[in-house]
């Protein structure tokens, strides 16, 4: 008898399984095949906009994934450093080969987790409550709890051009009779597709004709463990390319021919990860798309045509690929293909991840309409840890939207829906300023100690961290610059004018061009790491800006803490729109914020509720 099964050994599933078995339960993982637990069947990167703080958040919270991405990237990049800290965003290039190797690793050393190579056909279900899962030969697993992490493998189907085959990413193992059953058991099915790009010969690219994109000269890393750092001359260089005229002709001219125009695709894509034919269709105004050219794996002679996703036939890809500069005389090592899965609809999730229709079952990743790594890896460690809870017979961890940009995800989600594969942007956050990638651990670090996650020497030297940055900018306070004093040459060299008048260290790092690393010689000796530096600059520069948000989160504080009794039936709210007692029977939310953000929910209506909620519940 174990306590979580987790089914699948993608993102999700690693957290998940991983979250349960560190916290001390009895876990069991069952994969169809160990060795591509933690393989990157699409893109070799992780993080970017918001995905790269949702990493450092499973990270905050005692996850793997940021862990393992610092042992084996090859380039490590800070995006958009021009603009505000809100949007900051660490992105690595990871190496194919190695870093599935070292999530396996780990898997089988993890204490308290055992692994099974095996698909599972259905789950046992006794009074609409799940107890484990039975193998394609008939084995019973009995369990207190179930995740299912099955990405893109229910009912999976490859599409290229006009053909379309039964098979999992990269031709393994689809699962046949799963989704089946969870519809047999209630649960509203809908198809989803994603596609990914042709990868190249490395040695088969004209170099010259591109633009190099090398990665960040700093120390960064996505887990706050992380201690050592490659330097940026050791790293892997990317490159970057365009489509051009004869490329989008090309596409227009076979538009028939690709599956996703020529009428065998059922599923939805992402919206904001297109094919290349989307781009050319719905962006016929622009002349050039960006192509980023990344190397997969120090061990492999691949190159991934970033932004090139298709589904055309292999000849048309051949065209098409020998239009980009640089790639005229390519060989083709793989041939892009789309793909198309089932996946649940997630408004039949409680904010917990737990499934409505079937108690002690929970669900993690691309089963739930989402796309990405990242974004699965949350979803992940928030089933595992909800999930483990759940056999303890206490409280979820629910995450709210000011504080995570896995609680926004999850929010949506649950709240919302999705009809296509969801993914997480930075427009998407409310607070974003406050969902900070340098300030993930103040967020969730307590969530994870509390969890049983994070370690009490971890968590210690957390709190000693922000002690060491909140001191500091007492100290700053008191620490006074006159005109007379040797700054005044520096600043003046920041292209920031010289003092008229005296000023304290902490006013001068208000300013917008100066930083505490660049006047640092000037703030005398303090033990602060370069990364407690940075944050000790934000929280001065931004502080106007971060009260701001905070005082908002206030406003609605209110809303969110307001519960709504599970047995209301809203049937019986008088005055309540009939759109509206629908949408709320639907996803029964949990709370009044909650509440407020279904769609086609307007404002009279949670007036309504909210006097319902008083006259009925003295709420």
């Amino acid at each position: 008898m174990y306590d979580i099964i987790v089914v699948g050994a993608g993102h999700a599933g690693i957290e998940a399984c991983l979250a349960g078995a560190r916290i001390g339960k009895k876990t069991l993982l069952v994969t169809s095949h160990f060795e591509n637990a933690g393989q990157m069947p699409c893109n070799t990167a992780i993080g970017g906009p918001a995905k790269g703080i949702i990493v450092r958040e499973v990270d905050a919270l005692g996850g793997q994934m940021g862990k393992s991405a610092d042992r084996n990237y090859t380039q490590m990049k800070m995006l958009n450093t021009a603009k505000g800290p809100g949007v900051w965003a660490l992105r690595s290039q990871e190496d194919k080969k190695a870093y599935p190797r070292y999530m396996q690793k780990v898997l089988k050393e993890q204490e308290n987790l055992d692994i099974v190579e095996s698909m599972v056909e259905d789950l046992i279900i006794e009074d609409q409550e799940c107890k484990g899962v039975i193998l394609e030969d008939g084995t019973r697993y009995e369990s207190h709890t179930v995740v299912l992490t099955t990405g893109t493998y229910l009912k999976a189907e490859i599409l290229v051009g006009d053909t379309k085959t039964p098979s999992g990413p990269d031709n393994e193992r689809y699962s046949k009779f799963l989704s089946s059953k969870l519809k047999d058991y209630g649960f509203r099915i809908q198809r989803l597709k994603t596609g990914t790009p042709p990868r190249v010969a490395a040695d088969s690219i004209d170099y010259s004709k591109t633009e190099v994109q090398p990665g960040t000269d700093d120390e960064l890393a996505f887990s706050y463990e992380t201690d050592t750092f490659m330097p940026v001359e050791k790293q892997d260089t990317c490159w970057l390319t365009y489509t051009n005229e004869e490329t989008h002709k090309l596409i227009r001219d076979n538009l028939d021919k690709s599956s996703m125009y020529s009428g065998i695709v059922k599923g939805i894509g992402p919206r904001y990860c297109p094919s290349i034919e989307d781009k050319v269709v719905k962006f016929a105004d622009k002349k050039r798309h960006q192509i980023f050219l990344e190397p997969e794996s120090r061990e492999m002679n691949s190159i991934y045509v970033q932004g090139f996703s298709t589904s055309m036939p292999h000849d048309i890809q051949e065209k098409m690929v020998r239009t980009l500069p640089g790639l005229e005389d390519c060989v083709i090592l793989k041939y892009a293909y789309a793909i198309e899965y089932d996946a649940i609809d997630p408004l039949q999730l409680w904010p917990s991840l737990e499934t409505k229709v079937i108690k002690n079952l929970f669900t993690a990743g691309q089963i739930n309409g989402t796309s990405g790594y990242e974004e699965a890896a949350g979803q992940g460690i928030v089933a595992g840890i909800n999930a483990a809870k759940k056999v303890d017979g206490k409280e979820p961890m629910i995450l709210r939207r000011d504080e995570s940009y896995i609680g926004v995800l999850i929010d949506d989600l649950v709240t919302k829906g999705t009809k296509e594969p969801y993914r997480m942007l930075t427009s998407r956050a409310e607070y974003r300023l406050l969902l900070r990638h340098d300030n993930a651990d103040e967020r969730l670090r307590k969530y994870g100690y509390e969890a049983g996650l994070v370690k009490k020497d971890v968590y210690d030297q957390y709190e000693r961290k922000m002690e060491r940055i909140a001191n500091e900018i007492e100290r700053l306070k008191t620490i006074r610059f006159t005109p007379k004093s040797d700054i005044n040459d520096r600043i003046e060299e920041l292209g920031s004018t010289r003092l008229k008048e005296g000023i304290s260290a902490k006013e001068l790092l208000q300013r917008p061009e100066l930083t505490y690393e660049k006047i640092k010689d000037y703030l005398g000796e303090t033990d602060l790491t370069k990364e407690e530096r940075q944050r000790v600059t934000i929280n001065i520069k931004y502080k106007g800006y971060i009260d701001k948000a905070l005082r908002q989160v206030e406003k609605v504080k209110a809303m969110e803490e307001k519960k709504i009794p599970s047995d209301i039936d809203y049937d019986k709210v008088v005055n309540l729109a009939l759109e509206a007692k629908q949408k709320l029977e639907e996803v029964r939310p949990l709370t009044v914020g909650q509440a407020s953000r279904i769609s086609g929910i307007n404002p009279a209506d949670i007036s309504v509720l909210l006097i319902y909620l008083k006259s009925e519940y003295g709420e």
